[in-house]
């Protein structure tokens, strides 16, 4: 028996047209409607999982890039996931629901309403993944900041928010019926805020949360973060119950990482106990050695076409047409603007240290090039392999566990998992039931 870890599932494509683009599309699952995701989270909370975050971005993106990012359906149309969140609640019973949300186009006041409704509805099973994205900017009358100052804006949001949620005193909500006192309007705190990007006065107009016995925060909603500079990886550390990591998955990779965002929740006074650190994962399973070897081979010398699909696939992400350069020239890093996630950018040098270091062929051919996961080459291997690959970074990295990506949708979901959750269970990895405690409780129960 191994330790156990935490699993989650993110959407990848944001409440989008799940599907478009593979033959599994052809199942006729209108991705506009909720019954695809209610089917999808379903079976995930049967497997196991602790929690599903929904990608989500506010703009269809910039003028140069619009086309691009809306072609192939990657970049856009995007429904608001916060709005499909009760639906995903009210089909299941303990599995998190975590959509995207951006500063940038909620109000402390109601966000803080907005959010607690979703944690009662949901019985604490409500969290937000705060993303600091400023290329949306225009469509909300606001100027973009330069990356930390997004940043800087997003503490001042949480930090508002989470005031809010707490305005009400420990003794305020009295609730007796015998005296029909419902509540004590002198022990609610105003909360008034005049802050560098926010002006606001309290209380919150909304049910506060009760204590869940674990701590202070026990019954807010669950804060997820991304971000992977050293900005990001700070607000991780203070401000976030899980962070949504995206890095080469090996042992000293994943202690390094880890140990950053630890050091930086310890520097704000929390302890490792406080947050789960959790990698993104997209392994293809497959249903023998030989067949791994055959996919791995096949993706060895991609062609022009296959590199110009990646190329859109990263122009969607960045917000910048890579599909016009030169494939045989080094890519100008000057051509990324502010407002693009320094994450993206580390994403597409992948293990390069500069853009400096290779061509844009060379780039793009390096994230066509699978690998086999037995030999730690890559992430295409067989069911038990990767299950091997799990335990072993839960084993010798301390890892809290892995977000498996991808659209949410029978078909990917069962061929992700149908082999691999039997494995991962009798080998004491994943959870076979579910605590009552909501999701801040799934995610500390082990």
């Amino acid at each position: 028996m191994s330790r156990p870890q935490h699993f989650g599932w993110f959407l990848s494509r944001g409440f989008g047209p799940h599907g478009w683009g593979h033959p599994y599309y052809e199942w006729n699952h209108p991705w506009h409607r909720p019954q695809l995701y209610q089917q999808s989270v379903r079976d995930l909370e049967q497997a196991g999982f602790d929690l599903v975050i929904i990608e989500d971005a506010l703009s269809l993106g910039n003028a140069d890039t619009l086309d691009l990012r809306i072609r192939s359906a990657y970049g856009g149309p995007k429904h608001d996931p916060l709005l499909l969140a009760p639906y995903l609640f009210a089909a299941t019973e303990h599995i998190g629901i975590a959509p995207t949300v951006n500063p940038l186009a909620y109000s402390p006041y109601q966000a803080a309403r907005q959010f607690a409704t979703l944690q009662h509805l949901s019985d604490y099973r409500f969290g937000i993944n705060v993303v600091t994205d400023v290329g949306s900017s225009r469509h909300f009358g606001a100027e973009p900041l330069a990356h930390d100052a997004a940043y800087d804006r997003a503490e001042e949001w949480l930090t508002a928010v989470r005031a809010l949620w707490h305005s009400w005193g420990p003794d305020a909500l009295i609730a007796d019926p015998a005296t029909g006192h419902f509540a004590d309007g002198s022990r609610l705190d105003a909360v008034p805020h005049r802050g560098e990007y926010y002006t606001f006065d309290g209380p919150l107009n909304a049910l506060p949360f009760p204590s869940l016995g674990d701590g202070a925060l026990s019954g807010d909603p669950v804060v997820v973060s991304p971000g992977g500079s050293g900005r990001g990886l700070n607000f991780a550390g203070e401000q976030s119950e899980v962070q949504l990591a995206l890095a080469s998955l090996d042992v000293d990779t994943i202690r390094f990482y880890r140990a950053k965002v630890l050091d930086a929740a310890l520097a704000h006074g929390r302890t490792a106990a406080d947050i789960d650190i959790l990698f993104v994962f997209k392994p293809v399973i497959v249903g023998s050695s030989e067949e791994a070897q055959r996919i791995v081979d096949a993706s060895a010398h991609p062609s022009d076409e296959a590199l110009l699909q990646i190329a859109l696939g990263q122009s969607s992400d960045l917000e910048t047409d890579l599909t016009s350069l030169d494939l045989d020239r080094p890519v100008n890093p000057a051509i990324f603007g502010d407002h693009v996630s320094r994450g993206t950018i580390k994403g597409l040098l992948g293990t390069f240290d500069s853009f400096a270091d290779a061509t844009l062929r060379q780039l793009l051919t390096a994230k066509a090039r699978l690998g086999r996961i037995a030999s730690r080459s890559g992430y295409v291997g067989t069911a038990e392999e990767v299950a091997d690959f799990i335990q072993e970074l839960g084993d010798d990295a301390d890892n809290d566990g892995f977000i498996f990506s991808g659209d949410l949708h029978p078909v990917t979901i069962h061929r992700m998992l149908d082999e691999l959750v039997p494995i991962l269970r009798r080998r004491g990895v994943l959870r076979t039931s579910f605590g009552d405690g909501g999701l801040r409780g799934n995610l500390r129960d082990f």
